[in-house]
């Protein structure tokens, strides 16, 4: 099982066995299942804003850090090599799908599509927040697919073969933003593996998608002028870090009885207490959450988590 309980991560871990593989799988997923074309079509790059939010959640998101912190046990700088190998194939497929966006757009009515469009952001938000709820779900690429058939514009149909380079620009910015941000986190991965909570980064990356996929609908709720996504995120990565954990876990709260025990001294009991007392707390919390537990395994089924918790 994925260590880092990223739905995203724990929906393709079968198919890889390696931890540079499934990076490379989470951050390839958007170009794959059609999320980001969809969003370069819908528009979300026009801004400055739009192309930090789409960077960040969408390539650099919390499946992204999660697999980093979780899942690869190499060294910072090995983790960087990874992480730019596999986002300079991310950069690259990412200007291809852009040159091909304004043909595309000439024979789809854009109007209909941009809310197909936000429904796949809506979807990828509900699936990062729950596995139960990503079960009944269709893929993203599902939902591309019936958006194209569905906003065909067959009497205003042109085919015609138009590359933007504006729009290229700000694909690669896109992307770079995302494999930038996925580069600082492998190169601090030892300190913000103690001290970000994954879940808590989670569950806000999700609320941020979900506030990204209504700037794209037409319909006022969030202006997408004002980047709402962007603030929710930003907001998300400060309540999801904890410095004072990384450097609790760093000094070691323990480190004194250690030293004595070390030196030949029998320590003064401390550990002992410790672990009995957090043998008691794991005992009232099962108590309290019934037989099952709240995480684990029950028989062969793994009982997720509370996202916010």
């Amino acid at each position: 099982m994925s260590r880092s309980r990223h739905p995203v991560a724990r929906s393709i871990e079968e198919r890889v066995d390696t931890a540079t593989k499934l990076l490379a799988l989470v951050m390839c997923l958007p170009l794959i299942d059609g999320i980001f074309p969809a969003l370069v079509l819908a528009g979300a790059l026009d801004t400055l804003a739009g192309i930090v939010e789409v960077g960040l959640l969408v390539f650099g998101g919390s499946a992204t850090v999660a697999v980093i912190l979780a899942e690869m046990d190499d060294t910072p700088r090995e983790q960087l090599r990874t992480v730019l190998l596999v986002g300079s194939v991310v950069l690259v497929v990412a200007v291809l799908e852009a040159a091909l966006a304004p043909t595309i757009a000439g024979v789809l009515n854009l109007a209909i599509f941009e809310r197909f469009a936000a429904v796949v952001i809506l979807a990828v938000a509900a699936k990062t927040a729950s596995a139960r709820v990503g079960e009944y779900l269709p893929r993203p690429a599902v939902v591309v697919g019936l958006g194209l058939v569905a906003s065909v514009d067959v009497a205003g149909a042109r085919l015609v073969v138009d590359v933007d380079p504006g729009l290229l620009v700000r694909a690669f910015a896109a992307a770079g933003v995302g494999v930038g941000s996925a580069a600082v986190v492998a190169l601090a991965s030892p300190w913000l593996r103690d001290a970000v909570d994954l879940d808590r980064f989670r569950f806000g990356s999700a609320v941020a998608l979900g506030v990204l996929a209504l700037s794209i609908l037409p319909l006022g709720v969030v202006p997408d002028s004002a980047p709402i996504a962007l603030a929710v995120l930003v907001v998300t990565a400060v309540l999801a870090f904890d410095p004072d954990r990384a450097r609790e876990r760093v000094s070691g709260p323990d480190d004194a009885g250690t030293t004595a025990a070390a030196d030949g001294g029998e320590g003064d009991g401390t550990d002992d207490e410790h672990d009995s007392a957090n043998d008691a707390s794991a005992e009232e919390t099962g108590a309290l959450n019934g037989d099952e537990g709240i995480a684990g395994e029950a028989d062969g089924y793994d009982i997720e988590r509370v996202p916010w918790l």
